[in-house]
């Protein structure tokens, strides 16, 4: 990947924001946690209903899966940044796959560990290895653009020719 400072800068940046959100919703008490998922999830209903035409005999819950999306969504940002913060700084294949994978899993350990220490809420080993999957839909995705996008390259360049 093309490295340069704005690019960079850009990158950690938007690697910051992503680890302050992620761990900053692991701050929350449960039962705000809980409320925000509940919130999230009636609005989603809401929005569905309208475009698809609501079904009364629906039943509440889903707020549990809801809350296992968002790790998953959440960690593969994470991937995605760290695959392009390694594309820039690494130069050998495995190290642009590899250290993303084991920051992003090192992510979601600490990520559980601090609720440990936050009311109502605890940890979960089956939360990091959501998270942690989300990290590999991440570097893949990243991959598969970067790939994408060198192979336009050359058939371009190719076609000038």
């Amino acid at each position: 990947m093309i490295r340069t400072k704005k690019r960079l800068t850009l990158c950690i940046s938007l690697l910051i924001a992503n680890i302050v959100f992620i761990w900053g919703n692991s701050l929350l008490p449960g039962e705000i946690s809980g409320a925000i998922s509940d919130f999230v999830r009636d609005a989603l209903r809401a929005v569905i209903d309208f475009l698809f035409g609501g079904r009364p005999d629906k039943p509440s819950g889903g707020g549990g899966l809801l809350r296992k999306l968002a790790h998953f969504t959440e960690f593969t940002c994470l991937g995605m940044c760290l695959c392009w913060l390694f594309g820039i700084l690494k130069d050998k294949a495995y190290q642009r796959h590899l250290f993303p994978l084991l920051t992003g899993f090192s992510v979601a350990c600490i990520d559980e560990t601090i609720q440990m220490f936050v009311p109502l809420r605890g940890p979960a080993i089956k939360d990091v290895g959501i998270d942690t999957a989300g990290v590999i839909l991440g570097i893949v995705l990243i991959t598969l653009i970067h790939k994408n996008k060198n192979k336009n390259s050359k058939n371009l360049e190719e076609n000038k020719l």
